[in-house]
């Protein structure tokens, strides 16, 4: 009666499971774009040199357990003594090796390639773009058009993005399933994501890396439009949009959730990114311009107040 209720329960729970998912699109396996497309290619050709692992196993188990089950034999029956073979040892040994070297060699060329930009774009001009996270929003600053948004941002298609990441909080994870893989957003340097969007679309970015209170809001749209509809869009917001003062800034800096904004203007003139690390390396004499920007960047960390050990850090850094 136990066995039966025990194997209902797993198969209510499995039914359940598979239901439940039904309506949810595993968006990582849904690339729209060249990153998302290489990583997703790794994924799949991981899974199944995974299962096919176990598929071998299991094959094996089964064979083992009947061929090897039980059987009614003597009490004082004894099983012939057999050496071991050193074939299958070397076999079983060498087996996980391989596997593991082939994964290997997949993923870190994996990681090399979307580290750059993407196959076929390496002769466009990237639009850079760059996305700064603070408690619970983004702010897309574009700096050639001379415009921000907050919390939504939109891009051409057939273009590559360099996304530049830095952060007035918290380290948060900038992510966007369809179109690539995660990278971190820091206070104190900027990291830089390459992406492009083949197809036209609405694509969710959030926050994947668990912030505080209110890391699950921190959501925001990606508009993959054609390059027409960018340019007008983009005139749109320089012509209708008001511009962004720095006690503007500052007040949506210290709101927690706030809807979708547009400006004619960024913040990146009074509050400019912290320093690039992969431009100005961990050593050596930082420039004046780099100095500055830690130093801006450190004032709006202390005043947001949860952020004050790293503020000390970047202090003793520049020298404040």
């Amino acid at each position: 009666m136990k066995k039966k209720r025990w194997l209902f329960s797993l198969i209510f729970i499995s039914v359940v499971m598979l239901l439940s998912g039904c309506d949810t699109k595993l968006m990582v396996l849904d690339p729209k774009g060249p990153v998302a497309k290489t990583q997703s290619n790794t994924i799949i050709f991981s899974i199944l040199m995974m299962a096919l692992v176990l598929i071998v196993v299991y094959i094996l188990y089964i064979f083992m357990l009947t061929k090897y089950r039980a059987s009614k034999t003597p009490d004082d029956y004894e099983p012939p003594h057999m050496e071991g073979s050193k074939w299958l040892e070397f076999i079983w040994t060498a087996i996980p090796i391989i596997i593991v070297a082939i994964l290997s060699v997949v993923t870190v060329r994996t990681t090399y390639a979307v580290e750059k930009v993407p196959a076929g774009y390496e002769d466009q001009k990237p639009l850079v773009i760059y996305a700064s996270s603070s408690n619970w929003k983004w702010h897309f600053s574009y700096p050639e058009e001379g415009i921000e948004t907050v919390n939504y941002v939109n891009i051409p298609t057939h273009r590559p993005v360099e996304f530049r990441l830095y952060s007035y909080g918290p380290i948060s994870s900038f992510w966007v399933p369809q179109l690539g893989g995660q990278k971190y957003a820091m206070s104190d340097m900027v990291t830089k994501l390459n992406l492009v969007a083949e197809h036209e679309g609405s694509y969710m970015g959030k926050n994947s890396n668990f912030s505080g209170k209110g890391f699950a809001q921190m959501e925001f749209e990606v508009l993959a439009q054609s390059p027409a509809d960018y340019t007008k869009w983009v005139n749109e917001v320089q012509q209708t949009a008001p511009k962004l003062t720095e006690q503007e800034f500052n007040s949506v800096l210290h709101t927690d959730f706030v809807g979708r904004k547009s400006y004619s203007s960024t913040h990146l003139k009074f509050s400019p990114p912290p320093m690039d690390m992969s431009e100005h390396g961990h050593g050596g004499d930082n420039s004046t311009d780099s100095k500055e920007s830690g130093k801006d960047s450190a004032d709006h960390m202390q005043d947001m107040g949860d952020m004050k050990d790293m503020n000390d850090h970047s202090s003793m850094e520049h020298g404040h």
